[in-house]
């Protein structure tokens, strides 16, 4: 596109949702380069903030119109780059359509816009004895637009599922520039689930304007204990012990000692830093129910030898120990200055072994792992530290991350659980994925966004000849010699 095509985009742009919407400044654009994979950084043109539904429409379509990649943005809290800026095109920015449109306490739903702060629709709804279940450790910040392209799930997935299983339509403007609703307020809508499809797409289909989130009554009571053991292995089997028993927690989270030791650096919540393992666990439900359960839960600690197991005696505690794990990823900074964090997936029963695997790969590179992840459906969370200062460490930490994500594939798990694909993994997709069915995705994609210009490079491997290397993008030979173009 040349100069003055832009520019008549953006004055374009500059009608529909005024000059203080319209962000063309080098340093403020810079603002914007990445989103919680800071690792990766690109300065789209023109960012646009829009106020509400309309500009956003709007503007999309002028977007759309002029034929320049785009890139929808909620709160910037992803971790595998899904909103990442097209340095060739427009960053499209949700945070100021916030508004929780409607709260129906007899259905049990709402219609949020996508800009809504997930913790805030919780808080929203809490006057009816409401809450939305899905909660990211992010979620503080994270908003439901981010959690649907993510398909987000957080602490308490185990036992309540994740965004896809609490969002029964949303609306989206689709990359053609058409905007539709997809899904019913009913669980089991008529025809193809394209809701489902949307969701966990990345951005990569169109960008979420309405979402209609199911609600979920708050649990009569709620019993949380941190269990300490002198082992990950021990802590893994008593996971897999506790399931076993067909007891299902609301949430069944682990840590390891480098885990512990940062998280109670950053709060101060009383966690033993001389354990070398601790697993947080929450029951939830009807109280005669939960009392069983928890006598079981406490049978199963000992018996693999738990050290001590601490319980929260009030509400405030259960949220300090909740706020000390939540803030993992934050406190991972008091261990190192950087870090890459993974997502795969393995079975509850290869835990012991792909943990003890994950810490050779630490003790072999020399670089600290921590892990801190959801136990309960095997959903690995290793940060994998580094210094950017030293030379060649944060190549070694790509390698390890990548060498992680090796491990889950060859236990018969995924690359990811729910912080999606987005750069971070995409040359890892046919590690997984055959030939027929990336192209199967490509087809589902292409009939969704005909000229390939909605979030373009996220999800799936393009090029092929890109070799499908890990780490940042690397050239091909003939794309470096002007014989063939990313697309």
């Amino acid at each position: 596109m040349t100069i003055s095509q832009i520019d008549i985009l953006v004055e374009r742009l500059r009608t529909i949702v005024g000059p203080t919407s319209l962000i063309l400044d080098d340093v403020e654009r810079g603002a914007y380069s990445c989103d919680g994979l800071t690792s990766h950084r690109a300065v789209p043109q023109i960012v646009v903030v829009p106020a509400d539904r309309e500009e956003l429409v709007a503007a999309v379509r002028a977007v759309i119109d002029s034929n320049l990649p785009w890139v929808a943005r909620g709160s910037g809290t992803g971790l595998s780059g899904g909103a990442l800026p097209d340095e060739e095109g427009v960053l499209v920015v949700t945070t100021r359509l916030n508004n929780i449109l409607e709260v129906d306490p007899f259905s049990q739903i709402a219609v949020v816009e996508p800009g809504v702060v997930n913790l805030d629709l919780s808080k929203a709804v809490m006057s009816y004895g409401l809450y939305f279940a899905p909660d990211p450790s992010s979620q503080i910040a994270c908003s439901i637009g981010g959690n649907v392209a993510e398909n987000s799930g957080g602490a308490h997935c185990f036992k309540y599922g994740f965004t896809t299983n609490h969002v029964l339509a949303v609306e989206v403007l689709l990359p053609t520039g058409e905007l539709v609703w997809l899904g019913s307020e009913g669980m089991d809508g008529p025809g193809p689930d394209l809701r489902g499809v949307v969701i966990g797409s990345e951005g990569t289909l169109g960008i979420v304007t309405r979402v209609v989130c199911r609600l979920m009554p708050l649990p009569e009571i709620r019993r949380t204990l941190v269990a300490y053991f002198d082992s990950v292995d021990a802590a893994a089997r008593a996971v897999s012990d506790v399931v076993a028993r067909g007891i299902t927690p609301a949430a069944i989270e682990m840590m390891d000692h480098l885990a512990i030791v940062a998280c109670e650096l950053a709060t101060g919540a009383g966690l033993d830093t001389s354990a070398e393992s601790c697993l947080l666990l929450e029951l939830d439900g009807e109280s005669d129910e939960v009392a069983d359960e928890f006598l079981a839960v406490r049978e199963v600690m000992s018996l693999h030898g738990s050290l001590h197991v601490w319980e929260a005696m009030n509400e405030d505690e259960r949220a300090l120990m909740w706020l000390a794990r939540k803030a993992a990823f934050a406190a991972a900074g008091r261990v190192a200055p950087a870090y890459i964090v993974q997502d795969g997936v393995v079975p509850r029963s290869a835990l012991p072994r792909v943990l003890e695997r994950i810490g050779r790969l630490g003790k072999e590179s020399g670089l600290a792992i921590l892990n801190v992840f959801h136990a309960g459906d095997g959903n690995l969370h290793p940060l994998v530290t580094y210094d950017p200062a030293i030379e060649g460490q944060e190549e070694m930490a790509e390698e390890v991350a990548a060498k992680i994500l090796t491990l889950c594939l060859d236990e018969g798990g995924s690359l990811t659980g729910e912080h999606g694909i987005g750069v971070d993994k995409v040359c890892h997709m046919p590690d997984m994925f055959s030939d027929s069915d990336l192209d199967t995705f490509s087809r589902l994609r292409s009939a969704f966004d005909p000229k390939g210009l909605c979030n373009r490079g996220k999800l799936l491997p393009t090029p092929r000849l890109c070799g499908e290397r890990p780490g940042r993008y690397q050239p091909h030979p003939l794309e470096q010699a002007g014989l063939g173009e990313r697309w």
